[in-house]
């Protein structure tokens, strides 16, 4: 028995050490080497990596722009919107309450206002108002987010046949008022603005605003307004959604489109003259691209003052009179090139003595914008008339500001333009697969024509679902292979930036939230990689490899503005289903600090998402690099992005 046992001892020992010895092996010879030559740099455009804002899946009107009322004007239309008062709803039957809409407005370009005939009151023994009174609420964008503590902005233009006493009120979703103040006025039968000030005494994510009165007779409302008083800087913009973008550093942010400056018609593409000045003033429009109406709160002022805000540079998108089913003709399209020339006025024109650079001062605003690129329409190369509306608008402005970049709709990658241009635009949906073998899509691009503009890329369809570990690995190849280009590439921006969860038109996004959270998808953590490359050195490095595991590689160098040392990072995709070994070396720099960080974005399955249960699934890890030097061995984890940051 004894012996037996002995026998079985020594069996395992040896299996146990013959397959031990082949792993030392592996990772002594390594699957991958990296050689990163730290003497010769090229440096990367400050521009390189930025954001596009769209106003999709309730972005801006319901998103970022701070307003709680949707569809404040009562103008909201379209096959969506079963009236023009949606989503507003009444409060009270027809015995108490008869609610219509009219053309009384005060507001030339918005007349629609509502009208509410109050049949009951509070002193009637026959026909008392329910406790509470009578009117209509509006529960904002799926619910108003009340916050304890906070104070509200409430504004709204009302008149009425009598005297006037509504009650403002934040209403909780179990019907408990958060907040309240009464409106009284004796001579009301002109329109007079209102303004009052609501401290939420609880917190509520699915509150509404509601107008109530039990006074009987005619009382008429129009453009109601809810903003919380902080605000980003007071600008308007949503401060938890603004610093998940200004986290991501970016250099430039392309707005207010994509298909939504085009229209699906002409009459609904967005005419930045009707985004500007007060906002009660602004008609507002049916985007009938993505459905849905939108105030224009913000406009074409609070775009180019959020670009401001995050330090980037803005590029304007303006629709060169082309939709998706109607477009102008070239003869006719000069009416459309003197509005552009208006607003780049608006943008650049000195205060003083120009029209719209004035216009831009009385709002607010007396420096000029540094804008310094525009794109001449979207996805529109296609089109019978974009060349030549492209070359009528590529004169015009060359002409005022040669200083202006232009982009032109017509992709480049295979071939030279046939019309001049600064930048030609690049854009690519695509499955994981795809955009991973895109990281070598510009590597042959001509170095003498336009620079390109990679303004759209995502990984989309069955391997994206709500925003995979997967789509973010196959974006991230596309990215290195963008930065490794980035003599060719000017430009690069992931599409879109946000969604608001309960209007998913387009999946996947970087930023999903609702009225109250938020959560990065893994798309927006594998930008946050990237953060450091705008204006960094790429380095010129080698990759060798023997793995069967598909694998992509940068470097950079860039000095860091927190602390003022300079730091080399090395980026890597390991795009395989098994563990990577790689040695990294390095030559050309003076000195490698034994300090060092390693940051990975991965997870147990390519598949898992984030989620408002789980944020925080998939985002990236640091630990320390131990052993740092000019020669590394590292390992790379399954279906991961690495970077391995050294202090120089």
């Amino acid at each position: 028995m004894g012996s037996s046992c002995g026998a079985k001892l020594t069996i395992l020992l040896s299996l146990l050490l013959v397959s031990w010895i082949p792993y030392r092996s592996s990772a002594l010879d390594n699957d991958a080497s990296l050689f990163v030559d730290g003497s010769f740099g090229r440096k990367i455009p400050d521009t390189l990596f930025g954001i596009f804002f769209e106003e999709i899946n309730h972005a801006g009107a319901g998103g970022l722009w701070a307003e709680l009322v949707n569809n404040r004007g009562f103008e909201a239309g379209g096959p969506n919107t079963p009236s023009n008062i949606d989503p507003w709803i009444i409060l009270g039957n027809e015995t108490y309450l008869i609610v219509s809409t009219d053309r009384s407005s005060c507001f030339e370009r918005n007349k629609i206002a509502l009208k509410m005939d109050v049949l009951c009151d509070d002193g009637s023994t026959t026909n008392a108002c329910p406790d509470g009174g009578v009117g209509i609420s509006n529960p904002g964008f799926w619910g108003m987010n009340i916050e304890q503590g906070k104070t509200y902005k409430v504004v709204l233009f009302v008149r009425s046949a009598g005297p006037i006493n509504v009650s403002v009120s934040l209403t909780g979703s179990d019907a408990k008022t958060l907040a309240v103040s009464n409106i009284i006025a004796s001579d009301s039968s002109k329109w007079a603005k209102m303004e009052v000030l609501l401290e939420a005494k609880a917190t509520d994510h699915n509150s509404s605003l509601q107008l109530t009165t039990t006074r009987k007779g005619a009382i008429w409302f129009d453009q109601v307004s809810v903003m919380p008083l902080d605000t980003y800087k007071g600008h308007g913009f949503r401060k938890d959604l603004f610093s998940m973008v200004q986290d991501m550093k970016p250099a430039f942010i392309r707005f207010p489109g994509g298909c939504f400056v085009e229209g699906s018609w002409l009459r609904s593409a967005v005419r930045w003259k009707e985004t500007i000045g007060p906002w009660q003033e602004r008609p507002g429009h049916f985007g009938d691209v993505w459905n849905y109406w939108t105030d224009d709160g913000m406009g074409h002022l609070e775009f180019l003052q959020l670009a401001e805000d995050l330090g980037a540079l803005p590029v304007w998108v303006f629709n060169n009179g082309i939709s998706h089913n109607d477009e102008v003709s070239t003869p006719n399209i000069l009416p459309f090139v003197q509005e552009i020339l208006d607003g780049l006025e608006f943008a650049k024109g000195d205060a003083k003595s120009t029209k719209w650079g004035s216009i831009r001062a009385s709002l607010g605003h007396p420096e000029p914008f540094d804008l310094r690129y525009v794109a001449i329409g979207n996805e529109d190369c296609w089109k019978p008339n974009y060349l030549g509306n492209y070359l009528k608008f590529y004169a015009a402005i060359n002409q005022s500001y040669p200083d202006v970049k232009m982009i032109s709709n017509c992709d480049a990658t295979s071939k030279q333009l046939d019309h001049p241009a600064h930048l030609f635009d690049y854009h690519v949906y695509d499955n994981a697969n795809a955009l991973f073998s895109q990281s070598h899509k510009f590597d042959q691009v001509s170095r003498s024509g336009p620079k390109v503009f990679a303004s759209e890329y995502a990984v989309t369809g069955g391997d994206a679902g709500k925003g995979s570990l997967l789509a973010a690995l196959g974006e991230a190849a596309f990215v290195i292979g963008v930065e490794k280009n980035s003599d060719v590439v000017e430009m690069a921006s992931y599409a879109p930036l946000f969604v608001n969860t309960n209007d998913r038109t387009w999946t996947p996004d970087s930023i999903v939230f609702d009225s109250s959270r938020m959560y990065g998808t893994p798309s927006y953590w594998m930008q946050h990689f990237f953060r450091e490359s705008n204006g960094a050195t790429l380095l010129n490095s080698t990759l060798q490899t023997s793995s069967s595991n598909p694998i992509v590689a940068s470097a950079i160098s860039w000095k860091s503005s927190e602390d003022n040392k300079n730091y080399l990072r090395i980026k890597v995709v390991n795009f395989g289903s098994s563990t990577v070994a790689l040695k990294i070396s390095i030559s050309g720099l003076k000195s490698i600090e034994s300090l060092g960080t390693k940051t990975v974005l991965t997870s147990n399955n390519v598949w898992d998402e984030n989620s408002f249960d789980e944020p925080e699934k998939v985002v990236p890890f640091k630990t320390p690099l131990d052993n740092v030097g000019e020669n590394m061995n590292v390992v790379l984890t399954p279906h991961s992005l690495t970077a391995f940051d050294l202090s120089i």
